[in-house]
């Protein structure tokens, strides 16, 4: 019995993707890159401030961390609120001992509610990035194109009329995204998204988009949280990418990108701010390292273009 011709025809089937996003790269075939005053790792915090409904939506998804009992949850709801009248606060007041600057990816609800915690962050010189309205404001395909324009357009309108200044970046919740989100956040004069964890530096998408790829598996929610591991074992995990970047910046001859993703309400608890500050100390005693916010990291390589 012979095999149907056709059975093996996929019209995707080529070299790199099934999809025209953005090209195959290698890490080795990029474009070297060379940060600021001639540091070599670029290392970028980003906190996810977040503001979850009580009830929680399950189209297009659940967001993770959302609400997980019977409602009304009270204990995750007030866990999570931790995060915006505690642990946030105890976040601020380590970077400005560390004389650091970073990125808040900020639910626009958090605006609407506390407008006083976005004063905050923008007087203590930090950049906002848009992360969605709040944790039901999930993207997916499936989602309306018209919906989801409104949903972005209402996180960027909202964070701006509140902090002043329009978000040059986006966070998708869950970094999930439509077939749309990238054409729709070019459209909508953003500079820069955060969702697609694939490289160690910037890259840009066929449209002009850039993408800072903000890593995953070194946040404290996957560390602490999913993996159990202790803060010490976090704090020595971050030094470790730090080494290991800086050393191969050294022989490759182009700067790194280290992104901290951090959320209040899980890295600002008491028993693990120790380390954490001991940390941040310690990444800004090495001649390495350049604290960078999204924005900083997007104008120094869209310069080098």
């Amino acid at each position: 019995m012979s095999l149907d011709p056709t059975y093996l025809d996929y019209a995707k089937r080529r070299l790199g993707y099934d999809h025209d996003l953005y090209p195959y790269e290698t890490l080795p075939k990029r474009a070297p890159i060379a940060w600021p005053d001639g540091r070599t790792v670029a290392t970028w915090i980003v906190v996810s401030l977040e503001w979850f409904p009580i009830t929680p939506e399950d189209k297009p998804f659940r967001a993770p961390g959302h609400m997980q009992t019977a409602y009304p949850d009270y204990r995750h709801y007030t866990a999570r609120e931790y995060g915006t009248r505690v642990g946030f606060y105890r976040l601020l007041d380590a970077f400005a001992k560390a004389g650091v600057r970073v990125s808040v990816a900020v639910n626009s609800a958090i605006a609407d509610r506390y407008p006083s915690i976005i004063r905050d962050i923008v007087t203590a010189g930090h950049e906002i990035i848009a992360h969605s309205t709040d944790m039901n404001g999930t993207i997916a395909s499936g989602l309306p194109l018209d919906e989801e324009r409104a949903l972005i357009v209402s996180s960027l309108d909202t964070l701006e009329r509140v902090a002043g200044i329009r978000p040059r970046g986006w966070h998708s919740i869950a970094r999930s995204q439509s077939f749309s989100t990238v054409p729709l956040l070019k459209e909508l004069g953003v500079d820069y998204c955060v969702d697609w964890a694939n490289d160690e530096l910037p890259w840009t998408f066929a449209n002009g988009l850039v993408n800072v790829p903000l890593n995953h598996e070194l946040s404290d929610r996957q560390i602490l949280n999913v993996q159990q591991q202790s803060v010490d074992s976090y704090a020595e995990q971050i030094l470790d990418a730090h080494d290991w970047l800086s050393a191969e910046a050294a022989t490759q001859g182009s700067g790194r990108l280290l992104p901290l993703h951090l959320t209040p309400y899980i890295i600002g608890l008491p028993y693990r701010m120790d380390a954490f500050e001991a940390l941040l100390a310690e990444l800004a005693a090495r001649p390495e390292t350049w604290f960078a916010t999204g924005g900083d990291v997007f104008d120094s390589f869209t310069a080098q273009r």
